[in-house]
């Protein structure tokens, strides 16, 4: 199994924790302390060397950060875990806060007196973040200094090692270049902006552009690592050694120079001319040493995730593929589920482990792209909820059931939700359902003009939830990588998406919608924005999705009457296609009988 439903968060553990950190801050002659969920690379997934917030306080979640201070503590969590972080910590020690309505720097300035000395990882805060809160500290008197270490891994005895996960290098069939044409294409993007260097410092950036994966996280096949960009020379990448094997060694060094990561910051200090780094994304660690030189440090983006977004037409072809199998091995999960769960015996872990058999079936699968949700009656009204053998919930009759997951194959990285009922609906899940599909729908049919943004498309696919007075607290849309991350920038579908959607960007279409205690609702698969097309009598070519993801979706949730004809027809033609595609990779008559039945015309 590529996942553990073992319990490892204690809300018991965070009173007993925080009090010895406060020891140590005072030991410092600090009096506070942030503790992101961050590594050294700012990424979603990181190392279990790195995940002090859950070792901190039990929280478990994907993006949290806590502020710890001599007389309290609070946590900050998005729409996605406000529930679930109460069940994770110990509410009286810690207090939740929501991240976005209100933001960890204005909590902070409200909480501390001129003379404050707020403490921070310099490694673990972006530039960004720490001209945030030095501006709001400085407001009230207070200031915001790095820390020399971090002061949680004095009292982590048991802090396990850093990883050193073997690279491999990634097929140029599948990445439809070399690594020695990205890097001349990169280069010339970075000359363009007038910079001399810029830092990468997201290891699937990395991973993408010198065409290697590895094995450093679960669920993203990534080796930790940074690297700098040269407009006119050599890339330098900064990799443990004993991640490499000397053909792997030799092989990148055609194209670039391998170093050690103790020289990434004497090197850093060394560049003369303009140095760009995402302030965003870049630790204030870098920008630091960067400044310790004679470089001119500048803000620039990333040069390497817009190239990375816009997957070319050998990636597509991949991921297309990927799609077909993984959708196979969907069609097989359901028309089992849908065998065994009104025997009463089935349980949330139950069906995660059987998904993921019926991919390991495949003969392909890497790993599946993160913790699959498997959520039933009201922990599928949870939209990130992670089942433990704890929380461990029967599915019964009459109840809903979510099920969000992925799957890691060397020619796609999937991600799919469905939502399933088990018995007989009731009128109100119907209705909900039936918004959410809607919505799903009227994003998939979307035709816009080139420059639209995911900001501009987030309305269509909330309409229908909005006119009976409901909405979701996630994002509707997220980017997703090739044998890479899940979750991938910049683009992204939500009210925050504020890059253009262009050609060839893979993103999710998943509206949901929560009702808190008793069920959930997502239906999500995966787009392509397609080439711009003529419209018959149009003005302008337009832009449009080509869906991915073949899977029936649920028609027991559905109520017909609340479809209109143009949605109406698009499931059925959506239905129609599933069965062309998946029926032949099929081989068990009952899957078959299965997969016709479940989608038949509305």
């Amino acid at each position: 199994m590529f996942q553990s439903f073992d319990e490892i968060n204690d809300p018991s553990l965070g009173k007993s924790r925080i009090a010895a950190l406060r020891a140590e801050l005072a030991r410092r002659q600090i009096d506070g302390f942030l503790v992101p969920l961050a590594d050294e690379h700012q990424g979603e997934y990181i190392p279990a060397c790195a995940a002090r917030l859950r070792w901190l306080t039990g929280f478990g979640g994907s993006a949290g950060l806590c502020i710890v201070l001599k007389d309290k503590a609070a946590i900050f969590v998005d729409g996605r875990y406000t529930l679930q972080v109460r069940e994770q910590v110990d509410t009286e020690v810690i207090e939740p806060h929501h991240l976005i309505e209100e933001p960890p720097h204005l909590w902070l300035k409200g909480e501390v007196k001129a003379g404050a000395r707020i403490g921070f990882d310099p490694w673990l805060t972006t530039v960004t973040e720490v001209e945030r809160f030095k501006k709001h500290l400085a407001d009230v008197g207070a200031e915001f200094v790095p820390t020399t270490g971090n002061p949680v891994d004095v009292l982590w005895t048991d802090r396990p090692a850093p990883p050193k996960g073997a690279v491999a290098l990634f097929p140029e069939e599948v990445a439809g270049k070399s690594a020695a044409a990205k890097i001349a294409e990169v280069n010339a993007a970075l000359k363009a902006t007038g910079a001399d260097h810029t830092v990468l410092t997201r290891p699937d950036s990395i991973a993408w552009l010198f065409n290697i994966r590895g094995a450093d996280v679960t669920h993203i096949p990534q080796a930790l690592s940074f690297a700098i960009l040269s407009a006119a020379g050599r890339p330098n990448l900064f990799i443990d050694s004993a991640k490499l094997s000397n053909a792997i060694r030799d092989h990148l060094e055609q194209a670039l120079d391998v170093r050690t990561p103790g020289e990434f910051l004497t090197t850093l200090s060394a560049l003369t001319g303009k140095v760009a780094i995402e302030k965003s994304a870049a630790a204030f660690a870098i920008a630091e040493a960067i400044g310790q030189g004679k470089a001119d440090l500048v803000e620039g983006a990333d040069p390497v995730v817009l190239p990375k977004a816009r997957k070319n037409p050998a990636e597509l072809s991949a991921t297309r593929s990927a799609h077909l199998r993984d959708g196979a091995a969907m069609v097989r999960f359901l028309a089992w589920f849908d065998r065994e769960a009104p025997k009463g015996q089935l349980t949330e872990i139950d069906a995660a482990k059987a998904l993921e058999g019926f991919r390991q079936e495949t003969g392909s699968l890497k790993d599946i792209s993160f913790d699959t949700i498997s959520g039933a009656g009201p922990n599928a009204a949870i939209p990130h909820y992670r089942v433990n053998t704890q929380s461990n919930r029967p599915i019964r009759m009459d109840e809903i059931f979510l099920i969000d997951s992925g799957a890691q194959y060397e020619d796609g990285t999937t991600d799919i939700t469905r939502t399933m009922i088990v018995g007989t609906p009731t009128a109100e899940m119907k209705d909900r359902f039936t918004r959410v599909l809607k919505g799903h729908i009227r994003l998939s049919l979307a035709r816009f003009p080139k420059g639209t943004t995911g900001a501009h498309l987030d309305i269509l696919a909330r309409q229908p939830l909005w006119e009976a007075g409901l909405d979701f607290d996630h994002g509707t849309g997220h980017g997703v990588g090739v044998y890479l991350s899940v979750h991938e920038g910049p683009a992204r579908i939500a009210k925050t998406g504020h890059t253009p959607l262009e050609p060839g960007m893979l993103l999710s279409n998943e509206p949901g919608f929560y009702k808190a205690g008793a069920w959930g609702i997502r239906i999500e698969n995966l787009v392509i924005v397609t080439e711009p097309q003529e419209i018959a009598g149009g003005e302008r070519p337009m832009l449009g999705f080509e869906t991915v993801t073949w899977c029936p979706i649920d028609r027991r949730l559905i109520d017909g009457a609340l479809l209109a004809a143009d949605e109406r027809a698009w499931l059925n033609a959506y239905h129609a296609d599933v069965r062309a595609k998946l029926a032949p990779l099929l081989e068990d008559s009952s899957d078959l009988a299965w997969l016709e039945a479940a989608t038949a015309a509305i």
